[in-house]
């Protein structure tokens, strides 16, 4: 448990000293355009929270959410943002335990940090209410900032843990074949797949362009419809699983 909680002491450290950019604010909204159309009204559990800024989306959509995490760091992001908009709840996923079904759950930008996803996966399918959608947003190895990225040679393979994962605690690299396997491993049938923005910059080289004459708004719209068309070298892929 030393091991553990250490780890968590530094996700409170990392939480604390996190500030989004501009590009990280923009790809949220992105997110919940890509998977509204696929949503299912009722009760909501998130699971990982992070900064709570995702979870202040997802209080736009549901009056009755749910948010476990491990951190409670985190959680306390999400009461300062959302107050009594959302339950919050600290605990290993494993271990979170409720006689509360949902309709909607969302692990978004998670999984890359677990150590074993895919009993995370199993967990949340135990949690869906008859007809729910466990809906699983990951980085996509593949974008194709991480394809330039190598052949400048910054990156050896597509499946390397860059500088920023690591220091993100991301433990492994996320794509198509691999969430797919994943989720089938836990049980769930995959209703729909895609790719969320056209990622041809690394996050920093969109947070010091954005807002000037070379990342208008309209050139962000064309790279989220582009990636739409170009799912494979998105910034994040998903899937829209059910039981």
């Amino acid at each position: 448990m030393t091991d553990m909680q250490d780890e968590f002491d530094e996700l409170n450290r990392l939480a604390e000293d996190y500030d989004d950019g501009p590009f990280d604010n923009a790809m949220r909204g992105y997110m919940m355009r890509a998977l509204k159309p696929h949503l299912r009204p009722g009760k909501a559990l998130e699971m990982g929270c992070f900064n709570g800024a995702f979870s202040v989306c997802l209080a736009e959509e549901y009056d009755d959410l749910t948010v476990v995490d491990a951190v409670d760091g985190f959680l306390e992001n999400v009461r300062l943002k959302l107050g009594d908009r959302a339950r919050t709840v600290c605990s290993l996923f494993e271990d979170f335990e409720t006689a509360e079904r949902f309709d909607a759950i969302f692990i978004v930008h998670v999984l890359e940090h677990l150590l074993d996803p895919v009993a995370v996966l199993r967990k949340a399918k135990s949690l869906l209410a008859p007809e729910g959608r466990v809906f699983l947003v990951v980085p996509n190895g593949a974008a194709a900032s991480r394809r330039i990225a190598v052949k400048m040679g910054v990156l050896p393979t597509l499946d390397a843990l860059s500088e920023a994962d690591m220091k993100h605690g991301h433990r492994r690299i996320y794509f198509f074949d691999t969430l797919v396997n994943e989720s089938r491993r836990a049980g769930f049938r995959i209703s729909e797949t895609g790719g969320i923005f056209f990622k041809p910059l690394a996050n920093f080289q969109f947070d010091g362009l954005m807002g000037g004459p070379l990342i208008s708004d309209s050139f962000m719209e064309g790279c989220f419809e582009l990636g739409k068309e170009e799912p494979g070298l998105s910034a994040s892929i998903f899937a829209v699983c059910e039981a």
